[in-house]
């Protein structure tokens, strides 16, 4: 439970006067008439009248639409909400309409490809070209456009040149292995696949078409490649391109011409994100045009306070949401400032102020980063605000994992006094936050500032009762715009509901969004802030990317000496997270250096260099339920330090005995 109450920001009159937050409160006030003594009360509004603040978000925006919604929510139902019914339009039409701005619409560095800039108008005439050139495929409203592409410029231009004529965008970082892509893409059935041959990483050149080769002879749907040759290959393997359209980049986005969009239904899919379950595929969540247009616009606007102009550097993987939050920047006229390479530098040593240095280079005015990115900073004795200028920067924002208190005071301490640290907690679920922070309310070390306009968060005990001052479980209780649409091949919504809705209902049986997360409310002046204490559930979220438990046993349990095994990453509030993989061998197999050297590169192999575990244990047997399932959530539990009798019954188990060894292993991690 959260007891401080160390103040570490408060904004000034001038921050507040200026911030648009602020602004949208007295449009409130002028156009609608409604007026709020505090945030609390701007919230409370916002989640009990959804209809009204939406509907004063979409006007106050002037959301650019072929036509307007004839309801702003028909059905509340979770899932299944219908939002802005009648309406037509395009999320790409949203970010063009700043076409006039003088500032770039994207700053790029790239190991692999140096700096550049793009304007405006360049972008646009880009977006238009691989538009024109996808329609020559045969693309249409509907069909699946995935990339295989790292956080470059291409990455930004093929998405919105997808979005801009109705197809439906998916995205693989190439550092994930053909496993966990294959996994992924294959679900979808994509017709254009674009890809690069591979990536920079710490000063040494990451050739992928091997990779690549092994992940297209298994996505047979697939009929055209645009290659994009990002480390100056040439040529794809022959087998990549058997039987397929294969146009390079450099011809795929030659010539000029109109950008043509789609006006689109509102709950037209956008894009594809995954968040792994802990058996099975990962989950295909599918998120649409409107939805992403209004909840973007209201955490970016906002909840980051930015505006035309501004320069964001997120520093993401293009397989984590927060690319795609990113790339959300440009609906209100940002600049996007894209890194491509290792945070540490490309020396033996590592150098943990190279994003620090580029925010200085590029003026940044908005610098976001995981928590763990701070943590390592910290570490590493780090002091920006001595070594660099960042003058220009206003705001730092967390996410990923919770950011302790000492990455609080390092913030302040030793990267900038006077900055508005922002903490976000979300996901890619709803691809935006739950949780956030405002430029116009004080920073408490250690949380999170307040609960996302419209946003009906609250935190449930295990009775299902709302509570403050307490840890529960982190629920929503009323249907939010970018809540997914469905799960691609999801059948009857199965997996829909037992993922979110499996647990808590409402007072009058409606379902109630549980998350996943432990949360703290913590009631202050202004506001309820917020703590994160970690995932509830046994999903891998390492470094902000989600990763099936289901995923890393396929590697791991394809060795013949490994017969079963179980993995636990476990979160703690201001520690590094631990994973921990537990492997059964053959009785006649012991765990060697060398077997355990072999199983770290099949993991980072088919999966990412991320998902290594910290440390691979041999135990006699897994826990499993009588028929069959592993244990991963009470091992989890048990293993955060939750009493045995509390996580599981013993006659609950097919093999009871086998949780000697995790009582004892547990003991003995609460003991360092």
């Amino acid at each position: 439970m959260s007891t401080s109450v160390e103040l570490a920001w408060e904004p000034t009159a001038e921050r507040i006067a200026s911030a648009r937050i602020t602004a949208f409160i007295a449009w409130l006030a002028e156009r609608r008439g409604q007026r709020f003594d505090s945030y609390e009360a701007l919230w409370q509004w916002s989640v009990e009248q959804q209809e009204d603040f939406w509907a004063a978000v979409w006007e106050c925006f002037g959301v650019v639409a072929e036509r307007g919604y004839d309801s702003i929510l028909s059905d509340p139902s979770m899932p299944g909400a219908r939002w802005f019914e009648g309406a037509r339009l395009n999320f790409v039409d949203q970010v063009f309409r700043h076409r006039e701005l003088g500032s770039p619409a994207i700053i790029f560095e790239s190991e692999a490809g140096g700096r550049g800039e793009i304007g405006w108008p360049e972008l646009e005439r880009q977006v238009a070209a691989i538009a024109r050139t996808l329609r020559e495929f045969g693309v249409k409203p509907g069909d699946r456009v995935v990339a295989y592409l790292p956080n470059i410029p291409q990455t930004v231009i093929a998405f919105l040149a997808a979005a801009s004529i109705g197809a439906i965008w998916s995205v693989a970082s190439p550092e994930l292995g053909p496993v966990s892509v294959v996994d992924r893409f294959r679900q979808i059935e994509p017709k254009v696949l674009i890809a690069c041959d591979g990536y920079r990483f710490a000063g040494k050149p990451q050739d992928r078409r091997e990779v690549l080769d092994s992940i297209v002879s298994q996505l047979p749907t697939v009929e055209s490649i645009v290659w994009v040759p990002h480390l100056g290959s040439t040529a794809l393997p022959p087998s990549t391109v058997s039987n397929r359209r294969v146009v390079d980049w450099a011809a795929a986005c030659a010539g000029s011409g109109i950008l043509e969009t789609a006006a689109l239904p509102s709950d037209h899919p956008l894009w594809i994100l995954y968040s792994s379950g802990t058996s099975g595929l990962p989950k295909a969540i599918v998120h649409g045009h409107a939805g992403i247009v209004m909840t973007g616009l209201v955490a970016v606007a906002f909840h980051s306070d930015l505006r035309a102009g501004d320069r964001v550097l997120w520093t993401s993987s293009t397989s984590w949401m927060v690319w795609n939050a990113h790339v959300g920047c440009l609906l209100v006229g940002a600049t996007l400032v894209l890194f491509d390479g290792a945070v540490t530098g490309i020396r033996d040593l590592p150098d943990w102020s190279v994003l620090w240095r580029l925010a200085e280079r590029e003026q940044v005015s908005f610098f976001g980063a995981g928590a763990a990115f701070y943590h390592a900073c910290l570490k590493a004795g780090l002091t920006p605000g001595e070594h660099t200028n960042l003058t220009a920067l206003r705001t730092i924002a967390s996410t990923g994992s919770p950011l302790s208190a000492d990455g609080y005071r390092w913030l302040y301490g030793a990267v900038k006094r006077d900055v508005w640290v922002n903490c976000v907690s979300g996901g890619t679920d709803i691809c935006g936050p739950f949780i956030g922070g405002l430029p116009t309310l004080p920073v408490y070390v250690g949380e999170m500032q307040c609960r996302v306009l419209g946003a009906a968060v609250h935190a449930f005990d295990e009775k299902g009762q709302a509570v403050t001052n307490a840890v529960g479980e982190l629920v929503c209780t009323r249907p939010l715009p970018s809540m997914p649409l469905f799960f691609w091949g999801d059948q009857d919504n199965r997996r829909y509901l037992e993922s979110y809705f499996d647990t808590f209902k409402g007072p009058a049986d409606e379902n109630v969004w549980r998350h996943g997360d432990w949360l703290e409310l913590t009631p202050r002046p202004r506001a309820v802030g917020a703590v994160i204490y970690g995932r509830s559930d046994a999903t891998i979220n390492r470094q902000g990317i989600r990763m099936g438990t289901a995923e890393l046993y396929r590697a791991v349990e394809a060795f013949p000496e490994v017969t079963d095994s179980l993995v636990v990453d476990l979160e703690y509030l201001g520690r590094e997270s631990y994973m921990a993989l537990f492997i059964v061998l053959r009785p006649d197999v012991a765990l060697t250096d060398e077997l355990d050297k072999r199983l770290r590169q099949s993991i980072r192999t088919a999966l990412s260099p991320r998902h290594v575990p910290n440390d691979i244990l041999q135990v006699p047997q897994v826990p499993k339920t009588l028929t069959g399932k592993k244990l991963e959530l009470p091992i989890k539990k048990l293993l955060l330090g939750h009493p045995l009798e509390k996580v599981v019954a013993r006659d609950a188990l097919a093999n009871p005995a086998s949780l000697d060894w995790f009582v004892e292993f547990a003991n003995k991690q609460s003991r360092l």
